[in-house]
């Protein structure tokens, strides 16, 4: 068995060191078959679905099947030391995690428990790692935004508090980046995080918490890892510890950002353990329930109204694709689920368009309800453009002879996703954004060739911190451009291109 797993071992003992157990024979089973992480018990009469069992000091289990004659177990331990006929104990406890303020700058174990080296957590209490999501009455429509500091996210593809975004794409197409990016966004913005990595590589875990240490990031961020080492059980449970970690905060009235890392392990985890517990196989070898599987816990995020707090949890799942087929089993379960969907296109990333959202084939269902006044101001238009751009793009390799009408819109295009281009964690303050995608709505973008867009555009965010913070803080009072606001930067922003113009010559 593995450190981890005895680890696990030790806290689950732990928790449930002080129940004294009932020999009633309505509270205690016998082993009737095991193997492969499974026990089929029979006897426990009363047993409650997700309840933890006692097989003995060095195993636990979770029951999940409950069925006529007999119990179906997953083991939380080494099933070399269950055999049958061994006598299995109720506990009487729904599997906890412990929840509160303390869990913030730390790494935790699928069952909530410190995996970090840093000590104990001071948990403010527990709660049950299943529980049923808010009700439609408990809940208000979503309104605020919240940023990711991507301009092609935040310009066309808003999020708001309390929204459920998919960031769905290929391997190795920028997900994790842009869902990082959201995190360390959040810096200053009274909103607490938790990255959930499921079936990742311990070493990828931990080039993620460094990532979010480097940019100041894990100070109001728990990580919750179930790496692919560990057992299916585990990794099962990952997601849901860190719904209820987020809830917490969430009742008290605080917003949340959550991400799941990624939903296409948490549905193989829970296929292996379904199909080991005989639970019949549906479309694509997976069981006729793993819709529910991501739909209870993704209906948990929400934002909930004045009476119950106010407060708010954001989901971004991440779902990986194969060769970009967004119309399989699990990608069309997770996008009726959510509430729109981040598609990361493969050929975009290779041909260096990052981040390599399609915003053709991305959609935000909350739209321009989770933008500011400003933003709408000067992006509303942009995803229209990029259509007519890609559309006329795709025509144009076919022709020698474009008009110049055509020829003009491509051009545009050209600089405009110039302009979209970002690093990964590279965020770009709001206000910042809005002096960007200005530069496009009042025409300054082709005043430049495409290899002077983003030189041009760290200039001028350099030049407006410096020299005209004054209009940032305008913008950013309540973020909304008059008339006398916007004659302001047009002019302040032609003074800044001659300078740059002139600067570039010398």
């Amino acid at each position: 068995m593995s450190n981890q797993s005895a680890n696990i071992l030790e806290m689950l003992k732990e928790q449930i060191a002080g129940i004294e157990f009932d020999t009633k024979s309505e509270d205690i089973g016998r082993v009737f078959k095991v193997g492969d992480g499974i026990a089929f018990v029979r006897g426990l009469d009363q047993v409650l679905s997700g309840e933890m069992l006692r097989f003995s000091d060095e195993v636990y289990g979770l029951a999940l099947n409950l069925e006529e004659n007999q119990v179906g177990v997953v083991l939380l331990g080494d099933d070399s030391l269950v055999k049958e006929g061994d006598v299995v104990y109720r506990t009487q406890h729904i599997i906890e995690v412990g929840v509160g303020d303390g869990l913030l700058g730390r790494v935790v174990d699928a069952l909530g428990h410190p995996i970090d080296g840093l000590g104990e957590i001071n948990y403010e209490g527990h709660r049950p790692v299943e529980r049923v999501a808010p009700g439609v009455m408990t809940r208000q429509s979503v309104h605020q935004p919240l940023h990711t500091g991507l301009k092609v996210i935040d310009s066309m593809i808003p999020i708001g508090k309390g929204q459920r975004e998919l960031i769905i794409g290929d391997r190795q197409t920028g997900k994790t980046s842009i869902a990082l990016n959201a995190i360390i966004n959040q810096k200053g913005q009274d909103v607490n995080c938790i990255y959930v990595a499921i079936g990742q590589k311990a070493s990828t875990v931990a080039m993620v918490v460094e990532k979010l240490k480097e940019h100041g990031a894990m100070d109001y961020t728990v990580v919750v890892s179930s790496t692919a080492s560990e057992l299916a059980p585990l990794q099962y449970l990952a997601p849901y510890t860190g719904a209820a970690i987020g809830e917490h905060w969430m009742d008290n009235g605080k917003d949340v950002l959550i991400v799941y890392d990624d939903l296409s392990k948490h549905a193989v985890a829970y296929r292996t353990i379904s199909l080991l517990l005989r639970r019949p196989a549906g479309r694509e070898a997976y069981p006729g329930d793993v819709f529910y599987l991501h739909s209870r816990l993704l209906e948990r995020s929400a934002k909930l109204n004045e009476n119950y707090g106010g407060g708010s949890m954001t989901a971004l799942p991440i779902i990986e694709t194969q060769a970009g087929d967004i119309s399989a089993y699990i990608p069309t379960n997770v996008i009726s689920i959510t509430d729109g969907q981040l598609f990361l296109n493969s050929d975009s990333f290779n041909s260096g368009f990052r981040p390599a959202v399609d915003s053709g084939m991305s959609v935000s269902r909350v739209g321009s309800a989770a933008q500011t006044k400003a933003m709408k101001q000067v992006a509303s238009s942009l995803k229209l453009e990029l259509a007519t751009y890609h559309e006329l793009l795709s025509f144009a390799q076919f022709s020698t002879d474009i008009d110049p009408a055509t020829q003009k819109i491509i051009d545009h295009g050209n600089r405009l996703t110039e302009l979209l281009k970002q690093g990964a964690l590279s965020k770009t303050p709001h206000e910042l954004m809005i002096v960007s995608m200005f530069l496009n709505k009042y025409g300054f973008l082709d005043m430049l060739s495409v290899k002077e867009v983003l030189p041009f555009e760290k200039f001028l965010h350099e030049r407006f911190v410096s020299s005209h913070q004054d209009l940032l803080d305008q913008i950013k009072a309540n973020f909304t451009l008059d008339d006398a606001l916007i004659e302001t930067l047009k002019t302040v922003i032609n003074e800044e291109l001659e300078r740059f113009k002139i600067r570039n010559n010398a």
